[in-house]
């Protein structure tokens, strides 16, 4: 018997509902064959197609070598502002651009380890989910990462 859980309520329901018979929410049917960043190798550019996608779920992997791109990106932006006087307007304005995607990605980074995008909010408690490895199988957010790579 194939469960999941219902995208308005969480209870879990059969996975051939069409709608929740708790809450009646509609279910989206789960055909889908996402581009994995496995097939294309670039972890940075899958999270910027991802630009303000909230839902799903994210790998560590995923997360992390987007962290780290973004992070030596944003070192070389303020190496070269730095030698040339710059004011910190080109680091600034890279900075407003990715900020919509690092917290996309690290919203679908803590439903990976099935907990809510709120919790993101929180300082130390995002952290450790944040180097969590993701639950195993599917959850309320969604199919694993893991199993689609």
């Amino acid at each position: 018997m194939n469960m999941v859980f219902c995208r308005g309520c969480a209870k879990e329901i059969h996975s051939s509902a069409l709608s929740c018979p708790q809450c009646g929410a509609q279910q989206a049917i789960q055909n889908i064959a996402p581009s994995t960043p496995a097939v294309t190798g670039n972890w940075y550019v899958e999270v910027l197609k991802k630009y303000a996608v909230f839902t799903g779920r994210a790998r560590r992997k995923e997360y992390w070598m987007f962290f780290l791109i973004n992070f030596l990106i944003a070192l070389g932006i303020g190496f070269i502002e730095g030698f040339f006087g710059g004011k910190g307007l080109l680091s600034n304005l890279y900075s407003l651009a990715v900020f919509l995607p690092s917290l996309a990605v690290a919203v679908r980074r803590m439903h990976d380890t099935d907990h809510s995008g709120w919790w993101i909010l929180l300082p130390f408690v995002n952290l450790y989910f944040l180097v969590k490895d993701g639950q195993p199988g599917d959850n309320r957010f969604g199919p694993n990462p893991k199993a689609i790579a």
